[in-house]
């Protein structure tokens, strides 16, 4: 598998989507086609941690890299799904440099962190742990999500934090916390979110955003974003199925 880390700090232009399907099938179909990496929702979606390692097995088939958002900060979550063969995480609700720095702290073996050794999945059930140790330090990613106004007000000291990786925006949680929820609220939103852009390329931190389409994902990546979620299975899925039988009973309708 080509190294995912090295694509991210190099700024490559790459294209996910979250997974909230509980089941490795949901998985292997979307792994099987163009896209660039998933992202396994902990947080939102009813996923457990079993499940979770199920489906980082089901990617595998496809060689696909597997980001999972932790449901919090807790350094045992992030453990977990890193010991299951993630490729990555995706800490939710970042607003201090304290959380980013534990973020990163949990995400990295001694002496870079305090991430503790163990026969995981990823580590072959302790038949490769020192191959893997050699290297984990170096191809886990570490992306923080700013969604908060507290994290908007502390996102230079965040992105000064060694070991982030990727600075990655909620827009929606985003717009909630600044008191910018809907369509009137627009302009203020982007300019919070070009703030935080410009902070992370400041500390050359790749940059990250969630989509509900990809029809605006061309004018993110002119302002400097390479990391895209795009929707989700589910939301895909339901759309899909929608404009289907749209089409049908138009055409069955004569």
């Amino acid at each position: 598998m080509q190294d995912f880390r090295a694509r991210c700090l190099a700024g490559d232009a790459l294209i996910g989507t979250f997974l909230s399907t509980p089941h490795p099938v949901a998985v292997e179909v979307v792994a099987a086609t163009p896209i660039d990496f998933v992202c396994i929702d902990g947080e939102h979606a009813q996923i457990g941690r079993e499940r979770i390692e199920e489906m980082i097995r089901a990617a595998d088939v496809h060689r696909k890299p597997v980001i999972v958002r932790v449901p919090g900060h807790a350094p045992e979550s992030i453990a977990s799904a890193l010991d299951a063969g993630a490729t990555g995480i995706l800490v939710p609700r970042v607003s201090t440099a304290a959380q980013a720095r534990a973020a990163v702290d949990a995400s990295r073996y001694p002496p870079v962190g305090s991430r503790g050794v163990g026969p995981g999945r990823a580590q072959g059930y302790g038949y490769r742990i020192f191959d893997y140790l050699k290297q984990a330090n170096e191809k886990v990613v570490v992306a923080l999500q700013i969604e908060t106004a507290e994290g908007l007000a502390n996102i230079e000291e965040i992105a000064a934090v060694d070991g982030v990786d990727v600075l990655f925006v909620g827009p929606g949680d985003l717009s909630v916390s600044l008191g910018a929820l809907g369509p009137e609220h627009v302009e203020r939103l982007n300019a919070a979110i070009l703030d935080i852009v410009k902070a992370g390329r400041a500390r050359s931190r790749a940059l990250g955003i969630y989509r509900p389409s990809a029809a605006d994902v061309g004018k993110w990546r002119e302002a400097g974003v390479s990391f895209f979620i795009v929707a989700s299975d589910a939301m895909l899925l339901g759309e899909t199925v929608s404009a289907m039988v749209a089409d049908a009973k138009a055409a069955a309708a004569g």
